[in-house]
């Protein structure tokens, strides 16, 4: 504690690049509390990361590093593409609060490409703290549901879903869950990890796949499922067939009995079906979630067509969906007219083709070099997320857009940071 005071006291621990460097590690810290528990700390995080940046005594050197960083160019690229839709929009309210809000897209990048980066330990110590604070927060939430099984099958059966005992919604909550579980499993291999971590992380990892099935979350278990294809089909591909095909065999048995084991997944399975009923045969769906979602895409194909380049404006999306709902309505009560949960349908309402192909160079661009294929982290994050997208307009909720932001910024954007010096920490243990 002495040297460390010392250290401070003569200017050595700014020079040595030491205080930039735990400015982005108590950052990150902060991103993961504040994704779970603390909401607070999401609006503080990217703060403590620039303060992070002007803490870099080399950041003048550093500086070269963000116009070379493809990844942080092209979150930049999202907000610019944003500020150029304010010629068209005409919701000034909600475009302003969607400029302020995109903020976050320049600030973490910034964190991550122009910080001192972290050490491998470091980044182990913030990926051990996500999976086993997920992993926490969902056994918890598991105890909630069975002190009283009853009421939330029912309300299951009726489509709802239990929120995460911190309050965290359970779409985020059911993403943050299957990323968890993989990334555990990841984290796991590395070297730095000792046998207590790895025997915690191999818990973390059974308890978020318990948690997911007894609490019966849609989207997470489509995330976790389209994963653990994927991982079997590369096992496959790699001629790994025992690993392949056993993994195979387990993702058709676990799902099998979970379905008769466990009520909540019986109920979950019986509302989706009923849901997807009642808008097929044009029932009443004002009480049915997945009904509504359904009538949502087929509003948004029509504002689509009608708007395919540029689409009505990122700020002017619900609203144009509003005025379409006006002409058919599908039965619905006004406060049952939902957003198309859909990221990319969410995209081409706001922005049209342009804008889903800046979409899609974020998301999917950072595959393209080899060396990014071959980094398991960057790979699992894009797919998980890609998934997800499918069923959740990301953007839209400000839990999963950090939720995305944090890991966006952590894994791809520090990805590039580190390939272009060879002082570079590894972007992962």
């Amino acid at each position: 504690m002495q040297q460390v005071i010392e250290d401070f006291n003569s200017g050595r621990y700014y020079r040595s690049g030491r205080l930039s460097q735990h400015l982005l590690w108590l950052a990150c810290g902060a991103g993961v509390a504040g994704l779970l528990a603390f909401r607070a700390l999401i609006a503080l995080s990217p703060l403590v990361g620039l303060a992070a940046v002007l803490a870099n005594p080399g950041l003048r050197q550093a500086l070269p590093r963000y116009w070379r960083n493809g990844a942080a160019l092209r979150a930049a690229v999202l907000v610019a593409f944003l500020v150029l839709s304010g010629l068209y929009t005409s919701q000034w309210a909600t475009w302003r609060h969607e400029l302020y809000r995109s903020l976050t897209w320049l600030a973490v990048p910034l964190a991550f490409t122009l910080a001192v980066p972290l050490s491998r330990p470091q980044r182990l110590a913030v990926g051990a703290l996500f999976v086993l604070s997920v992993a926490g927060v969902g056994l918890f939430t598991t105890l909630q549901y069975l002190l009283n099984p009853t009421h939330a099958n029912e309300a299951i059966r009726m489509g709802q879903n239990m929120q995460a005992v911190t309050g965290t919604f359970h779409i985020a909550f059911g993403i943050m869950l299957a990323q968890a579980f993989f990334w555990g499993l990841l984290l796991r291999r590395s070297p730095l990890a000792g046998r207590v971590l790895r025997g915690a992380l191999l818990l973390a990892a059974v308890a978020i796949g318990l948690t997911l099935h007894v609490l019966a979350y849609r989207t997470g278990l489509l995330v976790l499922y389209a994963g653990l294809l994927a991982w079997a089909g590369r096992l496959l591909l790699r001629r790994n067939l025992v690993g392949g095909l056993l993994l195979l065999a387990g993702v058709a048995l676990v799902p099998w009995l979970a379905y008769r084991t466990l009520n909540s997944v019986q109920q979950r399975v019986g509302a989706t079906l009923h849901d997807v009923a009642q808008y097929t045969q044009g029932q009443d769906i004002n009480e049915y979630s997945l009904a509504q979602r359904l009538a949502a895409v087929e509003t948004a194909g029509t504002i689509i067509r009608e708007n395919w380049l540029l689409g009505v404006g990122p700020a002017d999306a619900y609203a144009a969906m509003l005025d379409q709902y006006s002409w058919r309505d599908f039965g619905l009560r006004p406060e049952n007219r939902v957003n198309v949960h859909n990221q990319y349908l969410s995209t081409l309402v706001g922005g049209g083709v342009v804008g889903l192909a800046l979409w899609l160079a974020v998301l999917l661009w950072p595959l393209a070099p080899p060396a990014a294929r071959r980094n398991p982290y960057v790979v699992v994050f894009i797919f998980t997320q890609a998934v997800a997208m499918l069923v959740v307009d990301i953007l839209s909720l400000q839990i999963s857009l950090n939720l995305f932001v944090f890991g966006y910024g952590f894994v791809v954007v520090a990805a590039e940071t580190a390939q272009l010096g060879p002082k570079q920490e590894p972007v992962l243990p």
